[in-house]
């Protein structure tokens, strides 16, 4: 990783660019960067917003100026990350995949020259870094998918994707938490509500998570939807080492 920069992104907020790339070591000097500075608590921030390479950090210059600031934070400059070993969360979603669940696998695995069962199979045999949550509360931007299913987003976007559809697009993977429009290649959807307004936090997935998916049958997908209507369901979290990860 090289030098980072502090970029000024407008009167009261600073872009700090840790690269120009996407890359594990980036994403977990960003992490460890933001919970440093949560924990240091410095008067003046009022938001961060991390992405794949860098921080945007609101601040409040009646309480803390631009200059002061970058000093403050060209001192978290020499964190040292540990991205070969630790303990992560682990989240296995369960997903069905293909049919009115996944009416783009077909796309996929045409344009991969596998069968849809060989989409799944690699799919599912890869542990996925949570990278960043953006576009939409609680949509993932997936890393580590598996070069030989990625695949360009559709040609004209769909006005309405359902909520819990899994998708790809490029060399990402990632789900959509809510109705909305968009134009990733839908592979499968999980019975599980990755939005919950409701809820404290609305979002139970975190940057610096995994992601494992499951897949499920028609039985078990109907099964799974009737228990989080129920509020019933529990989705399977585990702390597992960095290196027992699949991928």
């Amino acid at each position: 990783m090289g030098d980072i920069r502090y970029l000024v992104s407008s009167d009261r907020s600073i872009l700090m660019e840790f690269g120009n790339e996407i890359s594990k070591e980036i994403n977990a000097s960003i992490r460890y960067t933001v919970a440093k500075i949560k924990d240091d608590n410095i008067d003046g921030i009022v938001e961060m917003v991390p992405t794949y390479r860098s921080i945007t950090i609101n601040y409040d210059p009646l309480k803390i100026s631009y200059s002061e600031l970058v000093e403050r934070l060209k001192g978290y400059e020499q964190a040292q990350t540990d991205t070969a070993g630790g303990e992560v969360n682990l989240i296995e979603i369960p997903t069905l995949y293909g049919g009115e669940y996944g009416p783009d696998i077909a796309n996929v695995a045409s344009n991969a020259n596998l069968s849809e069962e060989e989409v799944i199979k690699i799919h599912t045999g890869t542990d996925y870094l949570v990278y960043m949550l953006g576009f939409l509360p609680g949509f993932t931007y997936l890393g580590g998918l598996d070069e030989r299913i990625a695949t360009p987003r559709l040609k004209s976007p769909r006005l309405k994707i359902t909520p819990g559809s899994v998708g790809i697009a490029g060399t990402q993977t990632g789900m959509y938490p809510s109705e909305s429009p968009g134009g990733w290649q839908l592979i499968g959807r999980t019975p599980v509500r990755l939005y919950s307004p409701e809820n404290d936090p609305p979002v139970f997935i975190n940057s610096g998570d995994y992601i494992r998916y499951v897949s499920i049958t028609k039985d078990e997908y109907d099964r799974i939807a009737e228990e989080v209507e129920k509020g019933e369901y529990k989705v399977k979290i585990t702390k597992v080492s960095v290196g027992d990860l699949n991928g």
